[in-house]
């Protein structure tokens, strides 16, 4: 994976624009879903070692919430969304207000869980559309899988299907705000690991060259 390891900051401004294109589109499903008025801001990106992908949220035995899912069509590759057990819960009792709803020990609400499905397809497909928008590739989310576990445990899993795994992700931090709750926001990450094949087009779609 050298190549990525070449990228420049205009690869990740460029990259951290259709983020923000793509939390503007979700806020705005989620406020229309809701009824709610919904906020959504990309702090950051960057690009992490796989390695160190554990790290970014709390070490590789931190237990979390994650939605994974697959990216097919011009640029195959696995998209997980991960937050804290203590803020998936908070953003669930915000969106349901199913105040006893929790994720520390099995079985959980399922209409809590329908939930935090919806959102990920919202937050997933949101991304996608403006990704698709803005570079003319086509990409369709699969169906999103919806996992309680350690870090390390929910990326070994979302990624041992794969035949080729790159050494290096896009991380896109996430921030979700209910504007009517004294603006408390919610924090998660976006995992984006293209396919290793994948890299040189979504870059050469987004204008800049691998090289530059």
């Amino acid at each position: 994976m050298d190549d990525l390891q070449r990228l420049q900051p205009i690869h990740l401004d460029a990259l951290k624009e259709v983020g923000n294109i793509g939390a503007g589109h979700a806020a705005t499903a989620l406020s229309l879903l809701l009824n709610k008025t919904i906020d959504m801001t990309v702090p950051d990106v960057r690009l992490v070692s796989f390695q160190d992908l554990p790290e970014q949220v709390g070490g590789a035995e931190m237990e979390v919430a994650a939605i994974f899912l697959r990216i097919e069509g011009d640029a195959a590759g696995s998209m997980f969304f991960i937050a804290t057990i203590a803020d998936v819960e908070k953003m669930i009792k915000h969106l349901t207000n199913i105040e006893t709803f929790q994720l520390k020990a099995p079985p959980y609400n399922e209409l809590g869980i329908s939930a935090f499905l919806e959102v990920g397809n919202i937050l997933a497909g949101s991304y996608l559309s403006s990704f698709s928008d803005f570079t003319k590739l086509e990409l369709q989310p699969s169906v999103p899988d919806f996992s309680v576990d350690m870090v390390g445990a929910i990326l070994s899993y979302g990624l041992i299907p794969l035949s080729q795994v790159g050494d290096v992700a896009i991380v896109i931090d996430t921030e979700i705000i209910e504007v009517n709750r004294t603006n408390e926001k919610i924090s998660g990450h976006f995992f984006l690991l293209p396919d290793p094949s994948s890299f040189e087009t979504i870059f050469k779609s987004l204008g800049v060259g691998i090289n530059e």
